[in-house]
C-alpha cells in the first residue's frame, strides 16, 4: 500500500510522522512542500491547511495520528 508524507523542513510534527514509519519498517515516499509548492497545493485541495498530510492507500491522515496510520495498514498495535 502506497504512504506519502506531505512535509516541510524544520517541521517537528513532519518528522516525527517519518521516524515513526521508519520505526515500523514502512516504506513512503517524502512530499517536501519547502521546496516544490505544488505538494502544497495537493494538501490544500485534500482540505487541509499545513503538514504533515499522511496519505495511506490514497486516505488522508492530518498531523501525527500513528494508531490511524497502522489501522489503515491493517498492522494494528495491541
Amino acid at each position: 500500500m502506497d504512504v506519502v508524507v506531505y512535509s516541510k523542513l524544520h517541521c517537528l510534527e513532519c518528522n516525527l510522522v517519518k521516524r515513526f514509519l521508519k520505526d515500523h519498517e514502512i516504506p513512503f515516499e517524502v512530499r517536501d512542500c519547502s521546496t516544490h509548492p505544488e505538494y502544497l497545493e495537493q494538501v490544500q485541495e485534500m482540505g487541509f491547511l499545513g503538514v504533515p498530510v499522511t496519505v495511506v492507500g490514497g486516505q488522508p491522515i492530518q498531523g501525527l495520528q500513528p494508531a490511524k496510520i497502522l489501522q489503515l495498514l491493517g498492522k494494528e498495535e495491541g
